[in-house]
């Protein structure tokens, strides 16, 4: 269960993201105590991401320490992996991420919810990226790369993202919307459906009656999610978690009193 108000960011992709970014990023995990009940961070902090033993990606330290300060206050923070960080471990496991790959499923903000990266899931534009992911992930490719001098490893694997580094989607978004729709709509029982991986920000309510929501990414603008059992709100940082709102939908109530 992530408690209420629950914040939902997804796509920084620090290491990739200017340093102000990261600032703002920052800035934002700080403001969180006493404010958010939980934090759940939809894949992609991270540019690249990879656990040697006794080595990490020195990028982004400043976002690991306030991501522990956080775990030190009581405020649990969850991380689906992302395309780009999906090899994350018992270092940021160390640091107070619960990290998993994979979709979740649960309790979140009071929604019953189902949130995923998105990487693969469109049908056909998909398809021969789910191949190379299967490869990726692949326990022998993994300890082959660990094997590298991470040096090495992390030139070739920040080498290898650049052909992504285009990140607006040539569909706008619409692929995985359509993916959240049918979902939704063989799910009746799902009430909150959130994807990343589009960069595209949204928030709507879909012909089944329940909600696709989309954090999108900072690297466009620094939007997030916060959700409460009575409403789902997409807002901007400006130096205030509590907004402003861009968008905001109520629950519907008799699933809000339910």
């Amino acid at each position: 269960m992530l408690a209420p108000p629950c914040y939902v960011v997804s796509d920084i992709h620090l290491g990739h993201a200017s340093d102000e970014t990261e600032r703002q990023f920052v800035s934002f995990l700080r403001a969180l105590p006493g404010r958010a009940s939980s934090l759940l961070v939809n894949g992609d902090l991270f540019e690249f991401w990879f656990e040697w033993r006794t080595v990490v990606p020195r990028a982004s330290v400043r976002t690991l320490a306030a991501l522990m300060d956080l775990r030190d206050v009581g405020v649990p923070v969850t991380m689906i992996g992302g395309n780009h960080d999906c090899w994350g471990g018992d270092v940021l496991r160390e640091a107070g991420v619960a990290f998993q790959l994979g979709a979740w499923t649960g309790s979140l903000g009071g929604w019953r919810a189902r949130v995923e990266h998105g990487d693969g899931l469109r049908e056909r534009e998909d398809r021969g990226y789910r191949a190379l992911r299967h490869v990726l992930r692949n326990r022998a490719a993994i300890r082959a790369f660990r094997a590298l001098h991470p040096d090495l490893a992390s030139r070739l694997a920040l080498g290898s993202s650049h052909a992504s580094r285009s990140y607006a989607p040539r569909d706008a978004g619409r692929g995985l919307r359509a993916v959240a729709e049918a979902t939704l709509a063989a799910d009746p029982a799902l009430e909150l459906l959130i994807y990343g991986h589009s960069h595209v920000s949204a928030l709507e309510r879909v012909p089944s009656g329940n909600v696709y929501a989309n954090a999108g990414s900072w690297l466009d603008a620094p939007t997030y999610l916060v959700a409460t059992p009575e409403r789902i709100a997409l807002r901007e940082w400006s130096g205030s978690a509590e907004g402003p709102d861009l968008h905001v939908l109520d629950r519907r109530p008799e699933k809000a009193s339910a």
